[in-house]
């Protein structure tokens, strides 16, 4: 969630954290800060500067001169303590000489805090990560690596650390239980990040950390002491990501890019997995004897991730006639799940480093399931510690509310209920007209955003409403559940959804003119029912906003607005256009509220504290 930063090498270290930390802005947070040490008339020093607020309030205050041969900075969310400058980081011990930037939670930290307060030491935060750098201080005596290793070994929690001390120039001690952490290489600096797009432009040449790592980063080079013979050479890998995808190319907001870049990035998450003359999917990190055997699958994920794998669920069990079912990995982890022989979890992470979803896939893991990743970012610990999967191909999603990366999921959920329903009864003809299907999703969501200026015109209409429903049933409902999510998440109003035939039972109470609902009524089986439940929404003089198919001129008579998608030939495939129309209505809610769409308040981009 919290962001680090840090640099060792022959140029000056500031450019590069206040970079880093710009790249890292999308992550969310609520404050910042730099440490930098240069060595002045033959004495190394430290210069320390942090602010709450945004990245525009550390620069403003950061001299110009500025300058140092090392550095660590961070961008942090707060967990323990309020959103102030003093809880900002980096932390110093109490003797200035050690200073430390932290992303994860020190469980012990009360306990550790109390006993270093009986040895004097005094605190200026109410963070759990002051403690840190506080304990490598007790522990040092001339060599920080071995201070660091000492300190880590009372310590109880997660933590991704970067840390630092004025008597060892140019070092930088690096530690990952939990939070991801990299380290770029290049000819005359090495570059620390907890998210590789604060490295991309400096260096292709990274080593991602491992859980239990310690690293001392030096101008000469890397020391690796759990290593044998210190051999790290195999461990760096190439990053492939440019500088342009993570560009927002002449859109004003990364959110608006992302969702217009849905039709190619859709593309690119079935591109390769189509085998027509077998009218299947190719899911080749999938072991293939599972679409035969398996008996059960289960989705664990969390937020956007969650809405998805629950419409992944339905999909399975609609079109593979596999009992399928979603658990938040927050709840997972601490279910005692029962786990068969044949069963099949999918970890569902747009980062690939959502912390429920880790430790919920390490539970499912200890207890002899296999957990098959599903996630956009290659070199994630999701996709290194599962036993296989498939990556979505979304690209670098920049904003914080995810849009590309939840269609490029829902594709992928698609191949896969292609795949068990082939290995199940479905025939070679039904399954190429679903490979048909899948294949012009691009085209229909294009078509689906050239019809922006109605969305943004219904958006503009009931922007000011403070309560909104989303309703829909079937493989409408997590449609709906995803649409009410990103409009509370950019626009801050309060929305709920409900699957529609549920309204009568208690949300049909909140109906009132001031509060809009918006059904999704695809052309299926479902969809006289959607009009029953809207025309009791109607006899309440509840304002109707229906988004459904191209023609339904009945549909369109009895609701207040109509925001029409393209019709398709199995109603399976309306997902995907319509939840591109929730996006879009968000959106423009949202920027007619004047609000940040790109960073809301509160949220983080990827949630790596549980």
């Amino acid at each position: 969630m919290c962001g680090i930063v840090g640099y060792v090498g022959t140029e000056n270290a500031v450019p590069y954290l206040i970079n880093g930390l710009k790249k890292l802005e999308y992550r969310g947070y609520d404050s910042s800060g730099i440490i930098v040490g240069k060595i002045e008339g033959g004495e190394p020093k430290f210069y320390l500067y942090k602010k709450a607020g945004k990245l525009s309030q550390l620069v403003g205050v950061l001299p110009k001169e500025l300058s140092g041969s090392w550095g660590i900075g961070h961008t942090r969310w707060a967990t323990h303590g309020m959103v102030t400058d003093l809880n900002a980081h980096p932390f110093y011990g109490n003797r200035n000489k050690v200073a430390a930037v932290h992303n994860g939670i020190i469980e012990n930290f009360q306990q550790l805090r109390a006993d270093l307060q009986k040895e004097g030491v005094e605190f200026s935060s109410e963070t759990d990560s002051e403690v840190i750098p506080n304990l490598v201080e007790k522990h040092y005596s001339g060599n920080l690596l071995d201070a660091v290793q000492k300190a880590l070994n009372e310590v109880i929690g997660t933590y991704a650390l970067a840390i630092t001390c004025v008597d060892e120039p140019d070092k930088i001690v690096v530690a990952k239980r939990g939070g991801p952490l990299v380290i770029g290489l290049s000819d005359n600096a090495y570059y620390i990040a907890s998210d590789v797009n604060a490295i991309v432009g400096n260096t292709t040449r990274v080593i991602y950390l491992e859980d239990g790592d310690i690293v001392e980063v030096t101008k000469d080079g890397l020391k690796f002491p759990n290593v044998i013979n210190n051999d790290y050479a195999k461990r760096v890998e190439e990053i492939t990501i440019n500088a342009h995808e993570t560009e927002k190319c002449g859109y004003e907001t990364y959110m608006e890019k992302e969702i217009n870049e849905q039709p190619e990035s859709i593309e690119r998450a079935f591109a390769g997995r189509i085998d027509m003359e077998n009218a299947t999917a190719k899911m080749s990190g999938f072991e293939d004897d599972i679409f035969k055997r398996t008996k059960k699958i289960c989705c664990m994920s969390a937020g956007t991730s969650w809405y998805a794998s629950y419409e992944g669920c339905l999909l399975f069990e609609q079109i593979a006639r596999i009992f399928a079912y979603t658990e938040f990995s927050s709840e997972l982890r601490y279910k005692n799940p029962l786990v068969g022989e044949d069963d099949v979890y999918l970890a569902v992470s747009q980062s690939g480093e959502t912390a429920d979803t880790i430790y919920a896939m390490k539970e499912i893991q200890e207890k002899g399931g296999k957990v098959f990743g599903i996630c956009n970012v290659v070199s994630s610990t999701i996709a290194r510690q599962s036993n296989g999967g498939a990556f979505i191909h979304a690209g670098p999603e920049i904003a914080v509310a995810s849009t590309k990366a939840f269609s490029n999921t829902l594709i992928i959920f698609y191949l896969l209920a292609l795949k068990f329903a082939r290995q199940r009864g479905m025939s070679k003809e039904d399954g190429l007209k679903f490979i048909k299907q899948i294949m012009q999703q691009p085209r229909l969501v294009k078509e689906t955003l050239m019809n922006r200026e109605k969305i943004h015109a219904v958006a503009k209409k009931y922007c000011g409403a403070k309560d909104f429903l989303f309703l829909g049933r079937g493989l409408m409902y997590p449609i709906a559940l995803e649409g009410a999510l990103k409009l509370k998440e950019i626009s801050y109003i309060h929305a709920e959804a409900f699957a529609a035939g549920e309204i009568k039972h208690g949300p049909i109470a909140m109906v009132n003119e001031n509060a809009p609902s918006v059904f999704l009524v695809p052309d299926d089986y479902l969809r006289e029912k959607v009009i029953s439940n809207i025309k009791e929404i109607k006899a309440r003089k509840g304002p109707v906003i229906a988004i459904g198919v191209e023609g339904d001129t009945e549909l369109e008579a009895i609701v207040d607005d109509f925001i029409a998608v393209p019709k398709v030939e199995n109603p399976v495939f309306y997902a995907i256009p319509m939840v591109a129309v929730c996006q879009l209505f968000a959106f423009y809610c949202a920027r007619e509220l004047g609000k940040d769409v790109d960073q809301p308040r509160n949220l983080a981009k990827s949630v790596t504290v549980e």
